[in-house]
């Protein structure tokens, strides 16, 4: 082996040395920072959990949100708008959607307000600051503050499948049929009735500011793809070029608004009325207590004879009228004291113990069995009469 040979080979093996030194300490560091690297890793994790949450976040849960891609949501309606050149801004807080829309000229507010946490003044200042105003199965109260011409009608029947427009407005012609369950409303302008000339699915006021809808599936992204509702959606919608999409919640109550307490429901009179009824019912208390006399103590437990217990129950029997369930206890017990003097045990039929009460009694084994097993009073008169009969066979057959 030449010089030359001898050192390229004494540098491969001290490349390969190196290398298999510098593996084993990086085996060395993983082992000794094992902990370090877990919470590292775990901590990259919830990082990224984290920013997949804030994504996810633009997304809720809320009936015709328009952040709802669920079947009861909404977004399909607003992406539809929002790519037809509308401006959609949903939000949830009543100071909001009247800064909104003081920014703008005309828009249109969709509110849907199922609890009716909006009381009369702030529907009236939603109603001054919009150009249109479409609410969604708005309660009595929310009615009241919009316009009092829109009145409740009643329900969709449940056999109705599709509604004809029935009306002259424009964008109920042009969307045609719809689809729906739901309330119906009354008003200057009804469209969709469920029978002529009466309440409808589409109701407005006369000036057409203010909207009803009366059912959620006209918008919804499960239904809005059936016959016209997506039509009437977007065309009732869509009408101006911003539309706020206004879902309240709980902090939108009015403070000044609150129920009555019962001090304020209760009559005037009542604070007089209220303490002489209270002493007149402690003066019962006090006569009833006296006229009883005072309380017996009787050490327990308190034992109380079977004849008292077949009295008492025989008593709730007849306060009943149970005819046929004192029937059949008295024809079990006559049974079972017959089987037990019989010596036929405990597990003898119906029918051992006919054959071996036959032997012993006088008279037809067809009779036996009809007062034994077969007959059933209607009254407590024959009740009393068929005790009497199965108390004399059990006494004839005991006697023998």
């Amino acid at each position: 082996m030449t010089t030359t040979e001898a050192a390229k080979t004494a540098a491969q093996d001290n490349a390969a040395t190196e290398g298999l030194s510098s593996g084993q300490g990086f085996k060395t560091w993983f082992r000794k920072h094992l902990v370090w690297v877990a919470l590292a890793a775990l901590l990259a994790g919830l990082v990224t959990f984290l920013a997949i949450s804030s994504v996810a976040g633009a997304t809720d849960t809320r009936r015709l949100s328009a952040r709802n891609p669920a079947p009861d949501g909404a977004m399909a309606a607003a992406e539809i708008l929002g790519r037809h050149g509308v401006s959609v801004t949903p939000t949830d807080r009543f100071e909001e959607t009247l800064d909104l829309l003081s920014k703008k000229d005309e828009a249109t507010v969709l509110l849907f307000d199922p609890q009716g946490f909006l009381d009369r003044s702030q529907l009236e200042e939603i109603t001054a600051a919009a150009d249109r105003v479409v609410v969604v199965t708005p309660r009595l109260r929310t009615l009241n503050g919009l316009d009092r011409e829109i009145r409740p009608g009643g329900v969709v029947p449940e056999a109705t499948q599709v509604i004809e427009p029935g009306c002259g407005q424009e964008d109920a012609k042009a969307a045609g049929r719809v689809s729906a369950q739901g309330s119906v409303y009354s008003g200057p302008m009804v469209c969709y009735p469920t029978r002529e000339d009466g309440p409808g699915l589409y109701a407005a006021s006369a000036d057409g500011r203010v909207i009803v809808l009366g059912s959620r599936q006209l918008l919804d992204n499960q239904h809005l793809a059936l016959e016209g509702n997506a039509a009437l959606t977007l065309r009732t919608l869509g009408n101006n070029a911003d539309l706020v999409w206004y879902i309240p919640g709980v902090g939108d109550i009015s403070a000044s608004h609150s129920n009555p307490t019962l001090n304020e429901l209760a009559p005037r009179w009542l604070a007089f009325a209220g303490p002489w009824l209270g002493l007149v019912a402690l003066l019962a208390i006090v006569w009833r207590g006296r006229r009883m006399g005072p309380l017996v103590f009787e050490p327990l437990p308190v034992v109380v004879k079977a004849a008292e217990t077949a009295e008492g129950r025989a008593r709730l029997y007849q306060d009943s009228r149970a005819v046929v369930r004192a029937t059949e206890n008295l024809r079990a017990g006559t049974l079972s004291r017959l089987a037990r003097h019989l010596n036929l045990g405990a597990d003898a039929t119906t029918e051992a113990i006919l054959d071996a009460t036959a032997r012993h009694v006088a008279g037809p084994a067809q009779e036996l069995r009809f007062v034994l097993i077969d007959f059933m009073p209607d009254s407590e008169g024959q009740l009393v009469q068929w005790a009497q009969q199965i108390e004399r066979i059990e006494q004839e057959a005991t006697a023998r």
